[in-house]
């Protein structure tokens, strides 16, 4: 019999968190922040997931990114030493993966000539919150990046995601009929 082990350890009620390598670091380290925001991203993409009469092909294409953003997790949480190591998962595969679909979304939609305020539909407004949460982790991974080697595909990966979801606002209030909001400057 297999014994289930315990949610809880007691190892990190100090603040410390074990990288992958058994390395231990503060849990404010950048690199433990940027592994961080990359979770709550994938945590709001589930919520977007969930959103009602979402089409099975942006579920499933959701999903995928779920699953990526698990894998550059596990890269970022691993101490790297130095090593030039890439990140699965997230090759050019992967990134042209999100430029097909950015580009079919964009097909559909009208020439941006103003700036697009978050909103129209709560599954717009939550592909803007995922969007800002993804350009928060893409700084952090700069950061980070600044201190140990990165796989360059990682910040081209974020970067894309990051358009992917804008386009997908746009995209989800466009075929669902939602006027979208422009930003009218003060004047």
């Amino acid at each position: 019999m297999i014994k289930k082990s315990n949610i809880y350890t007691r190892t990190g009620d100090l603040g410390t968190t074990a990288l992958r390598g058994g390395t231990r670091v503060k849990k404010n380290d950048l690199r433990v922040e940027a592994y961080g925001t990359v979770d709550e991203l994938n945590s709001y993409l589930g919520v977007l997931a969930t959103s009602p009469n979402l089409q099975d092909d942006m579920v499933k294409l959701i999903i995928w990114i779920q699953n990526r953003l698990f894998d550059l997790g596990g890269y970022l949480a691993t101490d790297h030493k130095g090593e030039m190591d890439e990140a699965p998962g997230l090759g050019q595969e992967a990134i042209s993966k999100l430029e097909h679909e950015i580009d079919r979304m964009d097909a559909e939609l009208p020439p941006l000539t103003r700036f697009v305020l978050p909103g129209s539909s709560r599954r717009s407004a939550l592909a803007h919150v995922c969007r800002t949460i993804c350009r928060r982790a893409e700084r952090q991974i700069v950061t980070l990046s600044e201190k140990s080697w990165i796989d360059p595909n990682v910040l081209r990966f974020m970067n894309r995601l990051s358009d992917f979801l804008f386009v997908f606002a746009r995209y989800n209030n466009v075929m669902n009929s939602c006027e979208e909001i422009f930003w009218e400057p003060s004047k």
